[in-house]
């Protein structure tokens, strides 16, 4: 009984340690909005992962998602290309899914000015000159 009881703790235990986290996978972001998003289980040793570019200091809307190596984590390298100066800032975690990219606000702004618009047109529109 004692053998069993030690292979069913031996059994748990393995899978405790074999648990792998799942990260936000996305291999190129636009202003906050994902191309092709999804989810992806990291290889051991690998943390979640969230890559951005800023150029000029001013715009960054680009991001990348996923899984990586430790090594690099939570780093800021200023770079040149074509005479052109842009920072690529890598932040790192180690919790399920903890690398989102909170698209929603901007998405929602876009939405709200979109409509906005229509609205003020069609008042402006039906108004007699």
């Amino acid at each position: 009984m004692a053998k069993l009881l030690f292979g069913l703790v031996a059994c748990v235990a393995a899978f405790a340690v074999v648990e792998s986290l799942t990260c936000q996978r996305c291999s190129l972001s636009v202003w906050g909005i994902c191309l092709n998003n999804g989810t992806e289980t990291c290889a051991a040793n690998n943390t979640c992962y969230k890559g951005g570019i800023s150029i000029v200091g001013s715009f960054s809307g680009f991001q990348k998602l996923g899984c990586r190596e430790t090594t690099g984590c939570n780093t800021t390298t200023n770079n040149t290309l074509l005479g052109v100066t842009f920072t690529t800032n890598i932040t790192c975690c180690s919790t399920d899914n903890c690398n989102n990219i909170n698209a929603a606000p901007s998405t929602k702004m876009t939405f709200s000015a979109v409509i906005g618009a229509a609205v003020l047109a069609s008042v402006l529109g039906s108004i007699p000159l």
